[in-house]
């Protein structure tokens, strides 16, 4: 957006997230098959948002996305995001949500018929997620084949949402999948310094 001042936007990148309680603020990330979930107290009025993809080799489409290694590191960063926001005085009663991402431009990676494509299991996660947790969605686009601009503005709390043509989505493949791989990487040495055994 070029109208917003630079020096009030913040843009996340994978693994990242933000909570602000400044209304002039507005934050913005680029999604491709990763998630973002855009949360606020409208009362306390603190914002948050995230933006991150599950780490697993397959995801089967019989095991519930929560109770998998992959859900307990999606756990992990709503988790993060949600206690930030409780910290700068949110109510957990209070929270709303908005959730966007989980396209499926990370092909040849989970394609099998009896596994979930990665767009598809972040897309999911968030929603069983928020369930559980009695947060309402209150506006969504998830799935799809393309990537898709976000901005969470800080005055109304709306979203602004751009898609992004397959022939655009180059780069942002190849970032999410070099963080992907990044991910599985650094949970698979935590998995052995602690001895724990993943199931795949």
């Amino acid at each position: 957006m070029k109208h917003w001042p630079a020096d009030r936007r913040i843009t996340l990148q994978p693994g990242q997230y933000h909570v602000t309680s400044r209304q002039d603020l507005m934050l913005s990330t680029l999604l491709g098959s990763c998630v973002a979930a855009c949360l606020y107290d409208p009362v306390a009025r603190v914002m948050g948002m995230n933006h991150f993809l599950l780490a697993n080799h397959r995801y089967s489409r019989e095991v519930p996305v929560l109770a998998s290694e992959a859900g307990r590191y999606g756990v992990n960063a709503m988790e993060l995001l949600i206690n930030k926001m409780l910290n700068k005085g949110a109510q957990r009663r209070n929270i709303k949500a908005k959730v966007f991402g989980g396209g499926n431009v990370l092909p040849g990676i989970s394609r099998q018929d009896s596994f979930f494509a990665i767009g598809d299991v972040n897309s999911r996660f968030v929603e069983e997620f928020l369930a559980t947790e009695h947060i309402p969605i209150l506006a969504k686009s998830l799935g799809g084949i393309n990537g898709r601009m976000i901005h969470f503005l800080g005055t109304d709390y709306s979203v602004l949402v751009r898609d992004i043509p397959r022939s655009e989505t180059f780069e942002v493949e190849k970032e999410e999948k070099q963080y992907w791989k990044n991910s599985l990487k650094e949970r698979e040495k935590a998995s052995a310094k602690s001895g724990e055994i993943d199931l795949w």
